[in-house]
C-alpha cells in the first residue's frame, strides 16, 4: 500500500448526511468607487443586514462574490471581516477553488486558519480537456485530505465547463471530509441524481433560486442561492415553510422568488444583483472590471423585478 493510498483509507469512514442544512447566501463583494479595493465597511454592513434573517451561513468568494477577480490578500481580508461578523451557530464558507491542486490546498489551509467553517471548491477548468474522471478524483481527494475544514464540491457548468459526474460525486462522497455539494446546473433531474447517488454520505444544496422549493422536494438539504442576496427573507421563509410541512406557502414563495432569480441573477448576473442591492438600500456598488455596470434598460428590468416580487432588504 502506498503512502497516498494509506492516507485515503484513514480518512474514509461511516458518515451520514444532515450536517449541512438551510439557506446560505453567496454574498457579493462591494468595491470602493475611488480605488476599486474591497470596501470592508460596506461588506460588514451588508452582512449585518443579511444575518438578521435566518440564514444558515454565508459564502464568501463564490461566483456572486466575483471570486475569480479577487487576489489572495483581498480574499483573506474578506474572510477576516466575515469571521468577525458571523456569530456562532452560523457557518462561514469560503470559495477556494483554483487551477492547481497545490494552490487550492494552500488557500484551504489559509482560510481554515482564519476561521472558515468549510470551503467551496470548484473544479479546475483552464485545461478542461484534461480534467478526466481520474484527474478530478485525485484533485478533490488531495484537497479533502489536506484541507483543515470540510469541503463542499461545486458544480457550476455555466461558468466552469467541467462536469462533476454523479459517479465521481458518489466516490468523493465516501471521503469523510467531503460533506456537501452545491449544484448550480439548474437541472432538477441532475440535482435529484446527485441526491440519490450521494445517499447518506453527502448533503446536496440547490444553486439556483428557481429550484429552491423543487430541490427541497427531491431531497436537497437547502440552497446556496444568489437571489437570496436580494430576497433573503423570502428564501428563508420558503425553507422554513417547507420544513414545517406547509407546501402551499412554500410554493407561493417560490412563485415570487423564481421570476426574481431569472430577471436579476439569470439575465443580468453580478451587475444585476449589485444594482438590486443598491435599490434595496444595501451596499451593491460597482462590479469589478471587466464587468460593466448595468445600462438604463437593465436597471429598469431589475427594479421592476424587485417590485413584482415585493423584495425587501
Amino acid at each position: 500500500m502506498t503512502a497516498d493510498t494509506e492516507r485515503h483509507t484513514k480518512t474514509e469512514g461511516p458518515k451520514r448526511a444532515g450536517q449541512v442544512r438551510g439557506v446560505y447566501l453567496p454574498v457579493t463583494t462591494p468595491f470602493d468607487e475611488e480605488d476599486g479595493a474591497p470596501d470592508l465597511d460596506a461588506f460588514r454592513r451588508n452582512l449585518g443586514a443579511w444575518l438578521d434573517h435566518g440564514v444558515a451561513g454565508i459564502v464568501v468568494a463564490g461566483s456572486t462574490g466575483e471570486a475569480p477577480l479577487l487576489d489572495d490578500r483581498e480574499l483573506w481580508a474578506l474572510v477576516d471581516a466575515a469571521r468577525e461578523e458571523i456569530p456562532k451557530g452560523r457557518e462561514l464558507v469560503v470559495g477556494t477553488g483554483a487551477e492547481s491542486t497545490r494552490r487550492t490546498v494552500s488557500r484551504c489551509r489559509e482560510v481554515g486558519a482564519r476561521g472558515a467553517d468549510a470551503v467551496l471548491v470548484r473544479p479546475p477548468a483552464y485545461y478542461a480537456d484534461a480534467m478526466s474522471h481520474a484527474a478530478l478524483k485525485r484533485h478533490y481527494r488531495t484537497v479533502a485530505d489536506e484541507s483543515p475544514v470540510p469541503v463542499f464540491l461545486y458544480h457550476i457548468p455555466r461558468y466552469v465547463p467541467v462536469d462533476l459526474e454523479p459517479e465521481l460525486v458518489e466516490e468523493l462522497a465516501a471521503h469523510e471530509n467531503v460533506t456537501a455539494l452545491k449544484d448550480s446546473s439548474g437541472d432538477v433531474k441532475r440535482l435529484g441524481t446527485y441526491v440519490e447517488t450521494a445517499g447518506d454520505d453527502l448533503d446536496v444544496l440547490v444553486g439556483s433560486g428557481t429550484l429552491l422549493y423543487g430541490g427541497l422536494e427531491v431531497g436537497a438539504a437547502g440552497g446556496i442561492v444568489a437571489v437570496g442576496n436580494v430576497a433573503t427573507g423570502l428564501c428563508c421563509e420558503l425553507e422554513r415553510a417547507w420544513r414545517e410541512g406547509d407546501s402551499q406557502r412554500a410554493g407561493a414563495l417560490q412563485e415570487r422568488i423564481g421570476p426574481l432569480h431569472r430577471k436579476v441573477v439569470g439575465r443580468h448576473g453580478v451587475p444585476g444583483v449589485k444594482h438590486a442591492l443598491d435599490v434595496l438600500g444595501l451596499d451593491g456598488g460597482p462590479p469589478r472590471p471587466p464587468f460593466l455596470p448595468l445600462e438604463a434598460g437593465g436597471r429598469e428590468d431589475v427594479e421592476r423585478a424587485l417590485e413584482a416580487a415585493g423584495a425587501e432588504a
